[in-house]
């Protein structure tokens, strides 16, 4: 568990720096469990921070949320730097971001937390329905979580809670920060992709009917998008009219076009946060799209997204020894 203490006398200290506008870090929702953003302007403002295995939100997204206002006559521009508290794969999208030159390394100050998991809210609501607003959850150890209702404590083997995305983390802890809260958590093997590799000896037939039984479902919300740190483009694909690249009807096709579409926009970039299937208001596996991608580029080009920041991203580096045996 973090220490709540320390992680408010940072955030105090940081937000009290001359150079730093705001910090993005957790708070207790308005309603039951649920944790949302909280922003400090003030070292009073950030007496409202927390952290607890329900901070799953990748708060990566606020910072290319940043709005450039035009300025008024002989105004000057707000240079000052954004705090952010990440988790391992919170950073990982910074790091990604500032590959892409979508952000500065020198605009940030990043407050790293080791990440022993996340819980899903999804799981955690059907596990006890009707009961979310009495719930209050406390990582107990690594095996379990105290759950208290109304009162009576639940015990629940972590297991079971915990994101599906955590179970086959990689990379727990932020690969770039400026403070670390805590000390690192050890990295263990975990079957990342098989899953995936499950899903991929099914005949076509079968892999068709599974997606087209998920795509079906899909409402067009963008939800996946808006939450994604790393789906940041100034006009996005689906918004487009001229040329329309996707129609913008609700059907199985345009569904197909969709999905599809928005996963190959992340090969080479999705850090495994997990939340475009988190937020998805029709429970559809996006992880799963992602994941075979992730597998596909480590086996083609031996790359992980979001580790070196002075690394470039995949598809903007050439490697005159590449083999390129994946070419027919």
């Amino acid at each position: 568990m973090v220490d709540l203490k320390n992680l408010i006398e940072i955030t105090k200290k940081i937000i009290s720096r001359e150079d730093v506008k705001y910090i993005v870090g957790y708070k207790k929702g308005t309603y039951g469990f649920q944790i949302m953003p909280a922003f400090a302007y003030t070292p009073e403002d950030a007496e409202e921070f927390i952290y607890s295995p329900l901070c799953s939100k990748n708060l990566a997204v606020y910072t290319i949320l940043e709005e450039k206002l035009p300025l008024k006559r002989g105004e000057e521009e707000d240079k000052r730097k954004i705090g952010v508290v990440v988790k391992g794969c919170d950073s990982r999208a910074v790091v990604q971001i500032i590959q892409e030159k979508g952000l500065k390394r020198e605009d940030l100050v990043l407050i790293g937390i080791p990440c022993r998991g996340v819980i899903e809210p999804k799981k955690i609501e059907k596990m006890f329905p009707n009961q979310t607003d009495l719930i209050e959850v406390i990582e107990n150890d690594n095996s379990e979580y105290i759950i208290n209702i109304g009162g009576k404590t639940h015990k629940v083997p972590k297991n079971e809670l915990l994101s599906d995305v955590c179970k086959s983390c990689e990379f727990p802890n932020p690969p770039l920060y400026d403070v670390l809260l805590g000390e690192e958590v050890e990295i263990t093997e975990t079957e990342e992709f098989s899953k995936i590799n499950e899903l991929d000896e099914k005949p076509t037939e079968d892999k068709w009917e599974y997606w087209k039984e998920h795509f079906e479902r899909c409402i067009r919300c963008y939800a996946c998008r808006e939450a994604c740190p790393l789906c940041y483009c100034k006009e996005c694909m689906a918004d487009t009219l001229n040329p329309q690249w996707i129609r913008r009807s609700v059907n199985l096709s345009e569904n197909t076009a969709w999905n599809i579409m928005r996963a190959y926009h992340l090969a080479g970039r999705c850090i495994s946060c997990g939340e475009c299937e988190r937020v998805c208001p029709v429970n559809i596996p996006l992880m799963e799209l992602n994941k075979k991608i992730e597998r596909d580029v480590k086996k083609m080009f031996d790359y992980t997204s979001g580790l070196d920041e002075e690394e470039k991203p995949l598809f903007g580096m050439f490697k005159p020894d590449d083999p390129e045996d994946f070419i027919l």
